[in-house]
């Protein structure tokens, strides 16, 4: 769990260096594809696709994610940045991990798992 973890963090935060509300929006009107539990970009394929339980593809949730029609972090949101933090401050220099904390708690609530 936590490889796959580590995973998503490292893919997540090569592509995203600061997150802001304002940018959040661009992204979505933008209408990119993002996991809907860890934000990881997922392209125009759907190879980065987590499964339904008959095995097809889903495509709001990325493999690392959800698979087979379950999600494979049982844990709360905060919980899920905690794990990532320091994986989105290693692949920032230039960021400190408050400033990743503050980025991931600006960003998830706005995913469709974390969403209240």
């Amino acid at each position: 769990m936590c490889a796959t973890l580590n995973t998503i963090a490292i893919q997540l935060y090569v592509n995203f260096k600061h997150i802001r509300k304002k940018e959040v929006k661009k992204m979505n009107e933008m209408n990119q594809r993002f996991c809907q539990c860890c934000g990881m970009p997922m392209g125009d394929t759907d190879e980065l696709c987590g499964t339904n339980a008959d095995g097809s593809k889903n495509e709001e949730y990325c493999k690392y994610c959800f698979e087979n029609g379950k999600f494979t972090f049982h844990g709360t949101m905060e919980e899920m940045i905690e794990v990532c933090v320091p994986n989105m401050a290693a692949a920032n220099p230039n960021m400190s991990e408050e400033e990743a904390r503050k980025a991931m708690l600006e960003w998830f609530p706005t995913l469709k798992r974390w969403k209240h």
